[in-house]
């Protein structure tokens, strides 16, 4: 991904003119029911101007039109990640990154290497591990820290960026001991001799924010350019940003004027920063490129570091049901905000508990016209799964999470849960809207893996375990839907986006992998070799 970088950073940060573009030459999915493929593509001046068969053809050609030869790869409306952290998936790449680490012993390893590469003269910060799978069959901890780093703050954030280690240095400079008062919706871990193991669970995490020094803007507008360089790579056209600061949202604004915006942004706003949202209402730049509509409420934590909220105990944790991370009242009173300034919400609940509040408190408010989200829609009991069509909830979820998650929700839920464990076939069956997104920098944020894991259920060396639900997985058609049109609607933009029809504005991804009929071990292995988006190209690999 860094030659990605190198190669992308002039698109990315360069304005490109508008482009009219003729493409033919592989198999095109329009995602129209009516007519569902296509030999060839007309972009002109940012719109579709023409889907069919060359010899239908009854436009005049704009002078300049590039003629695209896709050489055999699929061409689909564009993907749209409809749920990831765009500022940390560029913080990701230029920081510290523990991702993919096999052992605590090679998590380890790298930051050490770290600290004598860079020689930090602050406390470090990196994020990405996850036991999940380690030799070691546990969290990291302040021991497996405080030999290598035994003076500097050491903080390492799970995967999930629901918990996080601190080594004893940074214990100390946050002045978190033994006696320590845990917040509420955070948990402090000890260890069977009543002492710090260095774990903080979410909203426990806050109690060590004053070590991490505030990125100034040429940090966030660093952070942004190298995000978007990586998701144009990926092929992704949009993004449903999820926890924005309110300071990021006039910094995307500002950086869509200078032209260094190459795909599209629907905010959700942290709800403790959207007061002047509420005030405002929903807000766009003037070509639609960043819009701000939505803001985003945390229920529970995650399944992983058991933080998600559930009814019974935790089967390998019998003394824990999870955490609800914020009082009802002020779930409800932020969705009464939102639903009198016309903002929609997006609130994350992974637990069955999690979802279940949810629900509730959405009925309350009775804004079944808003197209209101509950973000991961994890683990629900199936007599829920009705009520997100009813309510007209949208699922708003992340198919990698159930090929990562198979291998210690069996043991975090006991089999009798799993019945509504990543339901995406259940949901839409049952009515739901069920929209598709990648957590990213939770995860890789590659589409291709997101829709690896929505059709084969299996985590990428096709391991599904025993009774891993495969009946919920969904058919090509639907997962296309997932991070298409249902990813429009999700964001009020279906006239606008999500298929390849005369008259939308021209997002369009092609793979090298046909989504729709190549054997399911090879989707992962493809790359996005075109994304377009409003008719300019902002990323092409041979």
């Amino acid at each position: 991904m860094k030659l990605a970088l190198a190669c992308a950073a002039a698109v990315a940060a360069t304005p490109v003119a508008a482009q009219n573009l003729w493409i033919s030459g592989g198999p095109i999915y329009t995602g129209v029911a009516e007519r569902p493929t296509a030999e060839v593509v007309v972009v002109q001046d940012g719109r579709i101007a023409f889907v069919g068969s060359p010899d239908t053809v009854r436009l005049k050609l704009n002078p300049g039109t590039e003629s695209i030869d896709l050489k055999g790869a699929a061409l689909f409306p564009g993907f749209t990640d409809a749920h990831a952290h765009l500022r940390g998936i560029g913080e990701r790449e230029l920081s510290l990154n523990l991702e993919g680490a096999k052992s605590a012993a090679e998590a380890v390893g790298r930051v050490k290497a770290y600290l004598a590469e860079r020689r930090p003269s602050g406390p470090v910060w990196g994020r990405g591990w996850i036991e999940t799978g380690w030799p070691e069959g546990r969290f990291l901890n302040r021991g497996d820290l405080d030999p290598i780093a035994p003076d500097r703050p050491v903080l390492l954030v799970r995967a999930d960026g629901h918990a996080l280690v601190a080594n004893t240095a940074a214990l100390k400079a946050a002045g978190i001991d033994e006696t320590t008062a845990v917040p509420a919706g955070g948990e402090i871990l000890k260890g069977p001799d009543g002492k710090l193991t260095g774990m903080l669970v979410d909203n426990a995490m806050a109690l060590v924010r004053k070590l991490q020094a505030p990125p100034t803007e040429a940090d966030r507008r660093a952070a942004f350019d190298a995000a978007f360089q990586v998701e144009a790579a990926y092929g992704w056209t949009g993004i449903h940003a999820m926890s924005v600061d309110w300071d990021d949202v006039g910094l995307l604004e500002a950086m869509n004027a200078e032209g260094r915006t190459p795909l599209r942004v629907y905010n959700a706003v942290d709800a403790e920063q959207a007061g002047p949202l509420f005030a405002g209402g929903p807000r766009a730049t003037p070509d639609g490129r960043i819009v701000t509509r939505a803001i985003k409420l945390y229920e529970d934590g995650a399944l992983g570091s058991r933080g998600a909220a559930l009814f019974e105990p935790y089967a390998d944790a019998p003394g824990t049901t999870g955490l609800v991370r914020t009082p009802p009242e002020t779930m409800r009173k932020a969705m009464a905000q939102a639903k009198a300034a016309g903002i929609q919400v997006a609130a994350h609940a992974i637990g069955d508990r999690g979802n279940a509040n949810v629900l509730d408190l959405m009925a309350e408010q009775a804004a079944s016209d808003r197209r209101w989200r509950i973000e991961h829609s994890q683990i629900v009991r199936p007599a829920d799964i009705p009520r997100f069509a009813k309510l007209k909830v949208i699922a708003s979820m992340q198919p990698s999470h159930a090929i990562g998650d198979l291998h210690f929700a069996p043991a975090r839920l006991g089999p009798d849960r799993l019945a509504g464990a990543y339901a995406w076939e259940s949901l839409m069956k049952a009515g739901a809207v069920v929209v598709g997104g990648s957590d990213a920098p939770v995860e890789r944020g590659d589409p291709l893996i997101e829709f690896y894991a929505a059709v084969a259920r299996k985590d990428l060396s096709g391991f599904s375990g025993p009774d891993w639900r495969p009946q919920e997985a969904l058919s090509r058609a639907e997962a296309l839907k997932l991070f298409t049109s249902a990813a429009a609607y999700a964001r009020f933009a279906e006239a606008e986006l999500g298929t390849i029809e005369v008259g939308k504005r021209a997002d369009l991804t092609a793979f090298s992998v046909d989504l729709m009929t190549a054997p399911e071990a090879e989707i992962p292995k493809g790359h996005a070799v075109l994304t377009v988006v409003d008719g300019k190209i902002v990323h092409r690999k041979p």
